[in-house]
This record gives C-alpha cells, structure tokens and sequence, in this order.
C-alpha cells in the first residue's frame, strides 16, 4: 500500500472544510513514492538524533530500510541547552544524507532553525524540514524562517514541532507563519511540553493540546515524536499505544545503531531492530510489551 492512501485514510476521519481538503490532497502527491507496509501499520520517520558520521548514518539507515522505514531523519545542527556540547556535524552530514538517499531510496529529514540551514536544505533536495521546539516559539526566528522558505517550491514539506510551553496560540502562530509564505504542504509535530511538573516523562504529553491543534486546523498532518516525550526508552511504548488510541498513526522516533554510544540524547534513542519490534507490538493485536518483555527488550546491554 502507498503511502498517500495512508494518508488519505488518516485525515479523512477529521477533513473538514476545501481548505483541509486542498492540504490533504497536496499531502497525497508528495507522498506518493512513499509507502507503508499494512491499513494498520503506522507512518514512521526513524533515525538518529544527531548525524555523528557518515558510517553511522548509512548503517542505521541500512538496517531501517530493510525494516520498512521509508524516511530517514538525523539532526545536523543540534540547538544545545548549553555550550560545548556535540553541535551535530552541520552542512557537510547533507551530503551523507544524499548517500543514504541513492543507497536506500529513503526520503530525508532534518532540522531547520536559520535561514542557511533552509538554504542549505534547499539545495541539497531534503525532502521534509522540522522546524524544532525551541525555534518554533520564537516569533522573529519563524518571521525569518518563513522569508527563506518563500523561495522554496510550493511542495516542500515542513514540520512545525510544539513550542516548549503548553499551549495552541504560538505553536498555531509558528505553522501561520510558514503557510503565509506559500508552501502547502505544512503539519505539525507533537513532542511534549516543558511544564516542570513532577513527571516521569521528559516532556508530558499533554494531549489536550495537540487535539485543540487538531480542531483549529482540520485534517492537517499531525505527527508524534514520543522520543523527546519519554526521555527513556521504557517509556516509548506506552506513549504510542496512547498515541494510537487517540487516532495519531504517524510517528517521528529517534534510533541509532548503537545508543549507548549516542553523543544525543542517548537514553531516549532505540536499535533499528528494537524499534522493528516496538511498531509490530503496537499496532497488532498482540498485547505490547508486557512488563517482563519489555524488560528484556531494553535492557539488554544495559541501553536503558
């Protein structure tokens, strides 16, 4: 099955309005070279945190392909809370991201945060750019964002990540911004919120938000990332089965060949073969990962 029947099947259940309708349809199009395995399977772009070499990318790319995975995603320019800390590897990972694309057929993510990265995106033929929580609830960075991708072809696909805090308006306001400057093929990613409560997640989900984000633009593609959600790998399941229940079949999910060795976000990234596993206990109907299995799932070589 194609993935634009996917998604066809997907925003049907909340298409509302020509203007949804003309969202969706674009969404169709762009997505037609790309396809999932089942009705019920969900959408997954998978990858590593951080582009850390081109072995790396190339391998884990490799091993996803060969498990279905259709887009590959990796940071190249990694926001950090604080300096010294692994930057990602920057423009030159976008031609390993190329590699990977004329080795494996996969489609190509990254993270855009400066008018150069769009540039760079741009030229190099990324498929899909994120734009990432800390840059999406900053107002003058989405101005500028959206000035650089006026010049970019009205089917480039960008993802518009949650702004830290809960709430619709600015995360509203960010996708605004960039359907403003023309493009068409606009959604959103739903990875958590910073809200400082005592949780055990990373970032709380908040589902109340991303159903109000559903309401006030119908029918837009709206993704899950349950990697920056957790913070652990553990807990990655059960955020999808919540996810799932609540009708959100697409997924962002962080994997790398070997997480323990990870220079990002290590804890919260799976094995390409572990995420294989995660997907079909999910959404079949064998119950996913009871407590023991789960357990020995991420345990092993201690990754968790």
């Amino acid at each position: 099955m194609r993935q634009n029947t996917y998604f066809a099947r997907l925003h049907r259940q909340s298409l509302s309005g020509n203007f949804a309708l003309l969202l969706i349809m674009t969404w169709v199009m762009d997505f037609s070279k790309i396809s999932i395995l089942e009705e019920n399977s969900p959408f997954v772009i998978a990858g590593p945190c951080s582009a850390e070499s081109e072995e790396q990318v190339i391998h884990t790319a490799v091993e996803l392909a060969a498990n279905g995975i259709e887009v590959f995603r990796a940071g190249l320019w990694k926001p950090r809370t604080r300096p010294g800390n692994f930057e990602g590897v920057g423009e030159r990972g976008l031609q390993w991201m190329v590699n990977i694309r004329e080795i494996t057929g996969m489609a190509l993510a990254t993270e855009v945060a400066t008018p150069a990265h769009v540039e760079a995106c741009l030229n190099a033929g990324i498929d899909i750019m994120w734009i990432g929580t800390r840059t999406s609830g900053n107002p003058f960075s989405m101005a500028e964002l959206a000035d650089a991708l006026r010049d970019a072809p009205r089917d480039q696909i960008v993802l518009v990540k949650n702004p830290l805090c809960p709430g619709v308006d600015s995360w509203l306001g960010a996708i605004e911004r960039i359907m403003d400057a023309g493009l068409r093929n606009v959604g959103a990613i739903h990875r958590g919120f910073a809200d400082f409560s005592d949780s055990v997640y990373r970032n709380p989900p908040h589902w109340e938000v991303a159903r109000k984000m559903r309401a006030e633009i119908p029918g837009m593609p709206m993704i899950v990332d349950p990697s920056h959600m957790a913070g652990k790998r553990a807990l990655i399941p059960g955020l999808m089965r919540q996810a799932a229940d609540l009708g959100f079949n697409a997924f962002m999910i962080e994997s790398h060949t070997n997480p323990a060795m990870a220079l990002t976000d290590a804890r919260q990234q799976l094995t390409p073969s572990d995420l294989n596993v995660l997907i079909n206990s999910v959404f079949t109907d064998t119950p996913a990962f009871p407590a023991k299995a789960e357990s020995r799932l991420f345990e092993r070589s201690g990754r968790q």
